[in-house]
């Protein structure tokens, strides 16, 4: 042990000396530990533990807690191994559904040794293989050289890193767990190592956590990046298989950060793993979701409807039940510890219902994130244990040397895109979502009626909702206009806040104008300019913010933005940020219509991605007299089609809208002249040009492209 180790904690608070010996031997000593009777539950805690920072988060909280309420219900009822057995069918079907499922046929994988090279008990294969036509996946194939096959065989999954597999840190792990006598595929996912697909930052560099961009075009088409992170690993097993020096019965597992994520969803979907070990991913969403600088993550890690329907990470280990699972945590990270403790606590009975409670592992170690010596000795030992019958305290060979990353390469340049002219998740999504177009639901529905439930089904939304409230609080004078603030209540929890400016000379004949405003405390600002020309023109002119507009900084490197993280935290309970939005929209556009001032007609401007709620609330309700969509996103395909875009457009998500609509569809649905689209943007925020504007919206939408254009000319 270096000098900087830390000592390990044996679950109960107490260190011990930190030798080699009592490291690994911890490892043992918490197999089928009881930790959950030693501290206080998630539910005991939760309330103490709960810091809301602005109002859409208390509402999604409180609607997550409901759920996870419900879920404690559920596991509390399992007591037979047929209730283990279901809930664990349960868990596989709906999980492989929410990501996408899987394709039906299995490719050719044209996998091929590019090189090798020879060291000291083991030797590298570099290799390439195709999970989907054309979809090439790099990968070192580390074989043990000391003794003779047939050997078991792990997958090694990459966590978050530019250089994927080649990251020190992992190839120790893939070494190591080699010179114990397994072989260990060790392959890079989508958008790192060799398989950046063209993802890069401002700066020219690898964003090594580029899973978000894929990831949210994945979830426009029906189904997560997962799907391709998991197909990956179920075809390097289909290549394993093939080898002679690979023992079938002896298949697993490894992993750490987002190769720990990999690790414990594929237990889940590869029903041929004997043992599994995932390292810095356990928690609970309970934990997770309250975290600051947490919270919902990487797209992969985000599954549709996942809290809702009742599951949470214990229910990954209920999954492979009775089957050899390792959880391997560190105290301080940034995956909360304690919630790791309580999903140990939720999946012990599970195991011992089967009888099989020494085959559920707990590993803690008192250090920060990543995959650590300690916990890549106790990776190495529970292999040990459950494929070789060993039971020797495992010490990690002191001189191992990773390879630099280029020698490691299975392609010439380093990047299968370059080097192969490989597909990418973008490309390969994009071609499914160009063939849903003829097939999107909408296009069947018999009446309008049928169409906006199909939308109002994607949106998450009951167009039976009950009537909102609104209440005046303030009157006075603004900026030389008569003045009201107006509170609207579109639902419990919700508060809106309104802003009315009444014209000195109010026209009958002009309809009330809604502006939809991103910017938080716009309604204490005074009026810009184009509102102070609308009220002198005559309109009743009502400035609102929807929910989300957040009180947090954002950050200033413009990943994991709050508004991702919110977007999908409404995702994982069965909410979409348009949906909600488009209900607060519908509560201001059903007050702003009853003042007698608007005689029934109002107009909404949305700008930028208020622009697409303001187009959701016109199919879905006719009575908004028109919408204009400032420099507003053309469609999804947009999305879909683009390279790089920015976080923010998570705001716009909804998971497998392309399956039923796009947005020009909505503008069909709204009717003839009710939609202006002016100055609409591409994905990446670059103006259109007007013959791709209008061959997306051919004769559902005015389309006005100029720069200089008042949209004041458009409210008539």
């Amino acid at each position: 042990m270096t000098a900087n180790s830390t000592c390990p904690s044996l679950g109960f608070g107490l260190p011990r000396p930190p030798s080699r010996r009592t490291r690994s031997a911890a490892l043992t000593l918490l197999i089928g530990l009881a930790l959950g009777a030693m501290r206080l539950s998630a539910a005991d805690t939760a309330q103490a533990a709960r810091v809301d920072r602005y109002a859409l988060e208390h509402y999604l909280t409180d609607i997550a807690e409901e759920q996870w309420r419900a879920r404690r219900g559920q596991l509390a009822d399992l007591k037979s191994p047929a209730d283990v057995a279901a809930r664990a069918s349960r868990i596989r079907t709906e999980f492989i559904q929410a990501i996408g499922g899987f394709p039906e046929t299995r490719t050719p994988l044209n996998a091929r040794i590019t090189g090798t090279l020879e060291r000291d008990g083991y030797r590298v294969e570099k290799l390439i293989y195709e999970s989907l036509p054309g979809f090439f996946v790099t990968a070192n194939v580390y074989v043990p050289t000391a003794t003779r096959g047939p050997f078991p065989a792990i997958l090694g999954a990459a966590g978050h890193a530019a250089v994927g597999k080649a990251l020190p840190a992992y190839q120790t792990a893939f070494i190591a767990l080699a010179k114990r006598g397994n072989i260990v595929l060790a392959y890079d996912p989508p958008v790192q190592g060799e398989r950046m697909e063209f993802l890069r930052s401002p700066t020219g560099k690898p964003r090594a956590m580029g899973h978000i961009m894929p990831g949210l075009q994945c979830l426009l088409t029906g189904g997560t990046v997962a799907r391709y992170f998991l197909w990956d690993g179920i075809r390097a097993i289909d290549y394993l298989l093939t080898r002679s020096d690979v023992d079938p019965r002896r298949l697993g597992a490894a992993g750490n950060s987002g190769g720990g994520t990999q690790s414990a969803f594929l237990g889940v979907v590869e029903p041929r793993l004997a043992a599994v070990a995932p390292s810095c991913y356990w928690t609970s969403w309970e934990k997770l979701w309250r975290l600051p600088a947490s919270g919902p993550q990487d797209s992969e890690q985000v599954i549709p409807n996942f809290i809702k329907n009742g599951l949470g990470f214990s229910d990954l280990i209920v999954a492979f039940a009775p089957k050899p699972i390792l959880m391997l945590t560190a105290t301080r990270d940034f995956f909360p510890v304690e919630g790791a403790r309580d999903t140990l606590a939720e999946a012990r009975p599970a195991y011992a219902i089967l009888g099989a409670a020494d085959r559920l592992g707990y590993f803690e170690y008192d250090d920060a994130h990543g995959w650590s010596q300690p916990r890549r000795e106790a990776t190495s030992q529970w292999f040990d244990r459950w494929f070789f019958g060993r039971s020797e305290l495992v010490r990690e060979p002191a001189d191992i040397r990773p390879e630099d990353a280029a020698t490691l390469h299975c392609t010439t340049t380093g990047d299968v895109v370059t080097a192969l002219q490989s597909r990418t998740v973008r490309e390969v999504n994009q071609e499914l979502a160009e063939r849903l177009i003829s097939q999107r639901t909408i296009k069947q529905a018999a009446t309008p009626a049928g169409a906006r439930e199909i939308v109002a089904k994607r949106l998450q939304l009951d167009l039976r909702r009950p009537p909102s409230t609104a209440s005046v609080i303030h009157r006075g004078t603004l900026a030389g206009f008569r003045h009201e603030k107006v509170e609207v209540i579109s639902e419990p929890g919700i508060r809106l806040q309104l802003d009315l400016f009444h014209p000195v000379r109010p026209s009958e004949s002009r309809p009330a104008v809604l502006l939809l405003h991103e910017a938080p405390g716009a309604a204490a600002q005074l009026p810009d300019q184009e509102v102070m020309k609308w009220v002198e023109s005559g309109h009743l002119v009502a400035v609102a913010t929807l929910r989300g507009t957040l009180v947090m900084p954002e950050k200033p490197d413009g990943y994991w933005q709050e508004r991702y993280r919110t977007a999908m935290r409404a995702i994982l309970i069965g909410k979409t940020m348009p949906g909600m939005r488009v209900l607060d929209l519908l509560a201001l556009h059903e007050y702003v219509s009853s003042r007698p001032e608007a005689n029934r007609r109002v107009v909404v401007v949305g700008r930028r991605n208020l622009g697409v709620i303001a187009l959701y609330a016109a199919a879905l309700e006719p009575g908004i007299s028109r919408v204009i969509l400032d420099r507003s996103l053309l469609s999804y395909m947009e999305i879909i089609r683009a390279r790089q875009y920015p976080e923010t457009l998570s705001d716009l998500i909804v998971p497998g809208a392309l399956l039923d609509f796009d947005l020009p569809d909505l503008a069909v649905l709204a009717g003839a002249g009710r939609v202006v689209l002016v100055n609409p943007l591409t994905a990446a925020d670059a103006p259109l040009s007007p013959d791709a504007v209008h061959h997306a919206f051919p004769n559902s939408a005015r389309v006005v492209v100029d720069p200089s254009v008042s949209l004041l000319n458009w409210f008539e």
